[in-house]
């Protein structure tokens, strides 16, 4: 869908790449600018590492957010680094970068800079704080910003502490308003000409997809609380024990409720006053699922799912990772899948979740090895053999470990 679409990628960890790995699978071509001998830090975020057959160690979190992308090792802090993003800039049709803001400025390598050469390029900032306010200057991991946008305080039971959430949801989050932005700024090109400067922070998609509980807040006047797994509007909505496990229970309606009510054998509650209504049943929270969780815990997890899946109530085992990439859902719909990689064998990934006519997208270039790609990015820019090997000589580029 994005073949012919040239994406200069100067972003590391996660939001960034998350991002640009998005806009790879859709067809891009993106190329990753990474620091010579070391690359994206995430390259050496694990255990767990990749059992390459060359030995070259990649931890697996640089392998969730990097596939369908070129390496081209580059030094931009040096004069001759620079010209070459300068270079790739002019011929690019997007820029990704997550610097702290100012930095590339420095460089020559910032919106303004670079726009002046190619007034159609679309600059997307991805940043901790934005490009500016108070806390412009301040850099922003997941966890931070997780807990200072307010996820951490809805996260977790109101016995315990605030919890963070098992995934670094706050970059993913922002990765998908930054390809989402970008593609709607490609939209506008189309009709002005003209590309933009795109300012993504983390802290803001946080605060903006904090959604109904955001809204919650703001109508109600009252600060969510932790609830554990239960939802704060709907009620029976949690996770319950059961005899052999946990499973999470579903219940969006009042009709769903009388079902539920009838497949648990719990006829009473669907007659009582107090449980009539969604409001009744959030009100009564507490004393509904007392009730539920003792009938629950008196059969398998398995057996419950059977009569709730005959009675059209919505509930799922509580499964482990093991049990997700085991799932028949996952082997039907191509979820899991291997890319052969030139130096390192095969590659587990898990593919995009998009399907267009059917048929699943997933960039066809496995994660690239550090510099990977650098000698033909240099190629594709004109650069002759001598000049390219002289800029390999003074460490400006650098190219895979042998």
């Amino acid at each position: 869908m994005l073949t012919g679409l040239r994406i200069l990628d100067l972003s590391r960890i996660l939001a960034g790449p998350w991002c640009t790995q998005l806009l790879a699978d859709y067809g891009a071509d993106v190329v990753k600018v990474e620091k010579p001998g070391v690359g994206d830090d995430t390259r050496r975020w694990g255990p767990p590492f990749l059992d390459t057959t060359d030995g070259d160690a990649v931890a697996a979190y640089f392998l969730c957010c990097n596939r369908g992308k070129r390496s081209l090792a580059l030094d931009f802090t040096t004069a001759d680094g620079q010209a070459i993003v300068q270079r790739l800039a002019a011929q690019a049709d997007v820029l990704v970068e997550n610097y702290l803001p100012g930095t590339l400025a420095r460089y020559g390598l910032d919106y303004a800079s670079l726009a002046a050469h190619n007034p159609r390029l679309i600059y997307c900032s991805i940043s901790g704080f934005g490009q500016d306010g108070p806390n412009a200057q301040r850099a922003g991991y997941d966890a931070m910003i997780q807990a200072e946008a307010g996820l951490m305080s809805l996260t977790g039971t109101a016995e315990g502490g605030p919890m963070k959430v098992g995934i670094a949801v706050s970059d993913l989050m922002c990765g998908m308003y930054a390809s989402s932005a970008i593609l709607a700024a490609l939209h506008e090109r189309t009709r002005t000409g003209r590309g933009s400067h795109l300012d993504l922070a983390l802290f803001d998609c946080q605060v903006a997809w904090l959604a109904n509980q955001g809204m919650n807040y703001l109508v109600g006047g009252a600060v969510p609380e932790r609830h554990g797994t239960a939802h704060p509007n709907i009620a029976p909505y949690q996770a319950f024990a059961t005899a052999d496990g946990h499973l999470m229970l579903a219940v969006g309606n009042d009709d769903q409720f009388r079902r539920f009510c009838a497949a648990a054998g719990l006829p009473g509650l669907a007659a009582d006053a107090r449980f009539a209504t969604n409001a009744a049943r959030v009100a009564e929270r507490e004393t509904l699922s007392a009730r539920i969780a003792a009938r629950l815990s008196e059969a398998a997890t398995q057996d419950w799912l059977a009569r709730f899946a005959e009675a059209g109530v919505p509930a799922g085992p509580v499964n482990d990772l093991a049990a997700v990439f085991a799932h028949p859902q996952v082997a039907a719909r191509g979820l899991r899948v291997e890319q052969e990689h030139a130096r390192w064998g095969s590659v587990p990934q898990i593919a995009n979740p998009l399907r267009r006519d059917a048929q699943p997208r997933l960039a066809s270039r496995p994660p690239p090895a550090l510099g990977q790609h650098s000698a033909e990015v240099l190629a594709e820019l004109g650069l002759d053999a001598a000049e390219s090997a002289a800029l390999f000589a003074r460490g400006v580029v650098g190219g895979p470990a042998q």
